[in-house]
C-alpha cells in the first residue's frame, strides 16, 4: 500500500505538466482504493497478486492473469510505465505485448526486473521512494521533475465516514505491521496505554485482518479509552485518520496514508532506512531505533516525543 501512496505525487506533477494527461492504474484488488482518490486516474485495472502466487498454475489463476494481460495491451496506451519495479510487478510486465518502460539493472529494486522492460531509465537508488516515482515518471514523459515539491493531489470524495464515530476528539493508534521487526512490542503499546488513560486522550486502533484485530484487542484491554475497530474498508479508515487528532503509528501503510490527507503523525521505526522509504510531507516525524531494533524504543521515549511534538 505504501508503494502505491508512493505513486501519488508522480501523478499530481505528471498532470502539472501535461494539461490532458488521464491515467489508468493497474493494482491489487486490496489496494484499489488508493488510485481512485486521485482525480487523473480515469479507470483501475484490478490484480490478484496474492491469490495468483498460492494458485500459480490454476486454471482461474492464469485466466484472471490472462484477462489482465488482454486489457493492457487492447488498450493502445501511450505509455505503460512500471512504477513499482519488483518482480511482482515485472512479471506483469514481462507478459505483456506492449512496449513497458521501468528501471534499468542498476536502479530496479529488486533483481533482475529490469529484463521486462523494453525502455529502461537509470534513477539513483539513494533517493526516497517518492522522488524516484517522480524521476521515472518524469523520464519517461520528457520532462524535468522538481524534487522540492511533493504534492499527493487526492481528492477526498471517495472517504467514507464509518457508522460508528466518536463523539469526542481521537487519536489513531496503528499497531500491525507486515513484518514482525516492524512492529512496536504488545507490552510497549499497553504500557503506553495505561499511562495515556489518565489524560484525556482516546486512541483507536484499525485493523486489516482478523490477526491484527485480535493483536490490537489485547493491546487495548488495559485502557478503556483504546477500542479496537473492527476490519473496515479503507475508504473508511481514511476519513478516521484525515480526521484524527493525530497518529501514532508503526511502520505500515496507514502511516503512509496520515502523510497523504496530512495528519500530524510520529512513526516508529527499526530496520527501514527512512531517507528511502519513511513518510514524507508536512507533519510527519520518525522515531528510529538507534540499533535498527524497534523492540529498544522505549515508552517513555515514545511519551516525550509526542509531549515534545505537542500531540498530548
Amino acid at each position: 500500500m505504501g508503494d502505491l501512496m508512493h505513486a501519488l505525487p508522480a501523478i499530481t506533477e505528471a498532470k502539472h505538466q501535461i494539461n490532458n494527461i488521464t491515467f489508468d492504474w493497474v493494482v491489487d484488488k486490496s489496494f484499489s482504493s488508493v488510485p481512485k482518490w486521485h482525480p487523473s486516474v480515469e479507470n483501475t485495472i484490478e490484480t490478484n497478486h496474492r491469490e495468483w502466487k498460492l494458485n500459480l498454475f490454476s486454471s482461474q489463476s492464469r485466466n484472471e492473469m490472462k484477462k489482465v494481460i488482454n486489457r493492457i495491451d487492447g488498450s493502445e496506451y501511450d505509455l505503460i510505465v512500471d512504477m513499482q519495479n519488483n518482480l511482482k510487478s515485472a512479471f506483469l510486465s514481462f507478459m505483456c505485448n506492449s512496449s513497458v518502460t521501468g528501471l534499468d539493472a542498476r536502479s530496479a529494486r529488486e533483481y533482475p526486473a529490469h529484463l521486462a522492460y523494453k525502455e529502461k531509465v537509470m534513477v539513483p537508488k539513494a533517493m526516497h521512494a517518492i522522488q524516484r516515482q517522480k524521476q521515472l515518471l518524469a523520464s519517461a514523459l520528457g520532462y524535468k521533475t522538481n524534487t522540492k515539491n511533493t504534492d499527493y493531489g487526492i481528492s477526498k470524495a471517495n472517504f467514507k465516514k464509518p457508522l460508528v464515530m466518536p463523539s469526542n476528539k481521537y487519536a489513531i493508534c496503528v499497531q500491525n505491521a507486515s513484518w514482525i521487526t516492524k512492529q512496536w512490542p504488545i507490552e510497549s503499546w499497553k504500557e503506553l496505554l495505561r499511562i495515556l488513560e489518565k489524560r484525556d486522550v482516546n486512541l483507536l486502533f484499525p485493523s486489516g485482518n482478523q490477526e491484527e484485530f485480535d493483536r490490537a484487542n489485547e493491546i487495548c484491554s488495559v485502557s478503556e479509552k483504546a477500542l479496537a475497530l473492527e476490519v473496515l474498508p479503507l475508504n473508511e479508515i481514511a476519513f478516521l485518520i484525515d480526521n484524527s487528532e493525530f497518529t501514532l503509528c508503526s511502520d505500515t501503510g496507514l502511516a503512509h496514508l496520515s502523510a497523504v490527507v496530512g495528519t500530524p503523525s510520529l512513526t516508529l521505526y527499526g530496520p527501514t532506512d527512512t531517507r528511502l522509504i519513511g513518510t514524507y510531507g508536512e507533519n510527519q516525524n520518525h522515531f528510529v531505533s538507534p540499533d535498527s531494533d524497534i523492540s529498544k524504543i522505549s515508552v517513555e521515549d515514545v511519551l516525550t516525543k509526542l509531549e515534545n511534538l505537542n500531540f498530548l
